[in-house]
């Protein structure tokens, strides 16, 4: 009888993980280029469901959950949706960030107010993560300024020739350095397609040159405690190793050195605050940095992930190996 009810726990199993496939292709509306197209899907989606119940088992401070990449392999979602790029073209010439004497505080979200974070966007299938890192940090420094607008990526993406290649990618410190003397467009007048197009030459202009007037380093890599002190101070871009199963299929919590990110740099995004989560019976409280990413608000903790903090070194996925910021005018004229 052994064998027996080991072959209907198999189509048992199987029947499971094909509701879960089924469900899940409806759930996102994804349709494939013929049966072998969808098997191939499927195989993916299993590998991946398999690792995140795996992952999920071991009770960590952070849990994952099948999304709208859980039919990629590792491969092919690094390939589509990084794109960092560091000291591409000419990098600027960067200004130290010094912090302040003051304390900091023992937390900060900038994410809690509106005009100075934006809603989370998407930047699709184009890997122009560079360019929401550095929108990301140019509007949070505007609204500081009490300008509070959403900028274009879309411009970055087909102008800012000396700070990326589109979709092929970029870096923020030159993104910066690009808007020091071109006018930022609003999100509005230039909208976002995640292809590259031809630069426009019109547009309303929310961010008007030479608004910015440096770009600060925050450290190569940074200490944890400049880190703080520019997070406290404004949104700030980082860069950080996100070619991992655990970021693609991330869902909430504290993500530790667990998921296996080192320093190979391929993402950019932004920081907009620090904190402690508090402890479990599974885990200890643990310190982390809030960060706003660019793959819509349906991933993550509703386009946010919270990565460890007080490593050392270049920090968690090393998010503390390149941070930057735009400098800005005292006040923003339109």
């Amino acid at each position: 009888m052994a064998p027996l009810r080991a072959a209907l726990l198999g189509v048992a199993v199987a029947g499971a993980l094909g509701d879960e496939w089924a469900s899940w292709k409806a759930r996102y509306g994804k349709v494939y280029n013929g049966a072998d197209d969808d098997e191939v899907r499927r195989q993916v989606f299993e590998d991946n469901l398999q690792y995140i119940n795996s992952e999920n088992a071991k009770e960590l401070s952070y849990t994952l959950e099948t999304n709208m990449f859980s039919d990629l392999t590792a491969d092919e979602f690094s390939s589509t949706y990084m794109g960092f790029k560091p000291a591409f073209g000419n990098a600027p010439v960067l200004g130290e960030h010094v912090p302040s004497d003051a304390a900091v505080p023992a937390s900060v979200d900038w994410s809690t107010k509106s005009q100075v974070v934006t809603p989370v966007k998407n930047q699709k299938s184009c890997g122009s993560c560079w360019a929401f890192s550095s929108t990301g940090a140019l509007e949070g420094a505007s609204g500081l300024r009490g300008n509070h607008v959403s900028l274009s990526e879309q411009q970055f993406v087909d102008c800012a020739k000396s700070a990326g290649n589109g979709c092929e990618g970029g870096d923020m410190g030159s993104a910066f350095a690009w808007a020091q003397s071109h006018g930022i467009c609003s999100e509005a007048s230039y909208a976002y397609k995640g292809i590259d197009e031809q630069c426009r030459s019109s547009c309303e202009v929310a961010l008007p040159a030479h608004t910015v007037t440096g770009v600060k380093q925050v450290g190569h890599p940074a200490s944890e405690s400049a880190m703080m002190s520019a997070v406290a101070q404004q949104p700030v871009s980082v860069a950080i190793e996100a070619d991992r199963r655990a970021f693609q299929s991330y869902r909430n919590g504290v993500l530790s050195a667990s998921a296996g990110c080192g320093t190979q740099l391929d993402h950019g995004v932004l920081a907009v605050g620090y904190g402690k989560a508090p402890g479990s019976r599974w885990h200890r409280a643990m310190d982390y940095w809030k960060i706003k990413n660019s793959w819509g608000p349906s991933w993550g903790e509703h386009g946010y992930i919270r990565v460890q903090r007080g490593n050392g070194g270049a920090g968690t996925c090393g998010l503390l190996s390149q941070p930057v910021y735009p400098e800005m005018a005292s006040s923003v004229v339109v």
